[in-house]
């Protein structure tokens, strides 16, 4: 099945969380084989009201209401895919995957490999990821790192409405398990989401602002904070380009690099962990395919080696913001 990204234009705006719900039942309407599972997803419509509604146009038998149980959600996926079906399972909360990392690690990523391509297990895990809720350790983290780690599975991180509806409807596309990471704090944003079906390329980073001065690469909801910093600093006349990967696992590599080569200068923002995360995958792969042209160290910013606190305060000065994306920027100006 092709992916083709929809016209830039839209017609409309749409909030991210309703976004996500309409690329969904579009993608259901597509496909039959295509069903829901996971906890109040069909009753209640999730706890984010990711799935209203769902239940009245699809009935009980593709919108499946489940015990608590992640490892037996999953599991449950990851046999309907790999007889044929499009199963979507909602984790809820993307700290829940820890309950059921065999089956997505074990089973779902390794299946296809193990039965030598003889099957494929279109599998869809939506999760809500990311702290600024107040919602404390257990319900504030941001994993990617883990998942993109594993061979065999593929992760997405929307970082605003037009991404969120355009990712999901390829993830579910997609013949292999794909993780739809969706920030909570974005659930309430809104964008220019164009009506009919759409797919976004998975693997396919966006250059979301274009400059001259520094790259920066952002993940997920750190898009709109490198935004807002770009803004402020192209005040001062500081041009900065603001890079999304869109997929973090497959990376695409190449349009990073060649960012690289019209600034110079990198720094990559993510609110998860600094230590482990994502920013040093991507600082190494720049250092080594394009050190030739970097004229400073690149710069990683994200969370201290600590719990997502509950405290708001704390819980503030724990992720990046904006603020500091432009003090990261400044210094790898002054230091180049």
């Amino acid at each position: 099945m092709t992916t083709t990204e929809a016209p830039a234009v839209a017609t409309r705006k749409l909030s991210y969380v309703k976004a996500f719900n309409e690329g969904l039942a579009q993608a259901m309407r597509e496909d039959e084989n295509v069903f829901v599972a996971g906890e109040d997803v069909a009753g209640y419509g999730g706890v984010f009201r990711m799935f209203d509604h769902l239940l009245d146009e699809f009935g009980p038998r593709r919108m499946i209401d489940t015990p608590i149980s992640e490892a037996a959600l999953v599991g449950l996926g990851v046999g309907a895919a790999a007889r044929g079906l499009r199963p979507v399972v909602d984790l809820m909360f993307m700290d829940f995957i820890g309950v059921c990392l065999d089956q997505i690690v074990n089973q779902a990523a390794k299946m296809k490999y193990m039965f030598g391509g003889a099957l494929s297990v279109p599998l869809t895990i939506t999760t809500a990821s990311g702290a600024g809720l107040g919602a404390a350790a257990q319900h504030s983290q941001s994993l990617e790192a883990w998942l993109a780690h594993v061979p065999g599975l593929k992760v997405v991180m929307p970082s605003d409405a037009y991404t969120a509806k355009g990712l999901t409807v390829s993830a579910i596309r997609d013949d292999n398990p794909v993780v739809v990471m969706l920030n909570k704090v974005l659930l309430g944003s809104t964008g220019e989401v164009p009506e009919e079906i759409y797919g976004i390329p998975l693997g396919r980073a966006h250059t979301a602002r274009h400059g001259s001065d520094v790259t920066v690469i952002a993940l997920g909801r750190m898009v709109g904070e490198a935004l807002a910093a770009a803004d402020e600093l192209a005040a001062e006349g500081v041009e900065i380009e603001v890079i999304d990967p869109r997929t973090v696992q497959p990376l695409d590599t190449e349009t990073m690099f060649a960012s690289v080569r019209r600034t110079n200068r990198v720094l990559v923002v993510h609110e998860a962990v600094t230590f482990g995360g994502l920013g040093a995958e991507i600082a190494a792969q720049i250092q080594d395919a394009a050190f030739d042209h970097l004229d400073a160290p690149v710069l990683r910013l994200g969370a201290p080696f600590s719990p997502v606190p509950f405290s708001p305060v704390l819980e503030k000065a724990y992720v990046p913001d904006r603020a500091r994306i432009v003090q990261g920027c400044r210094r790898l100006l002054e230091r180049s």
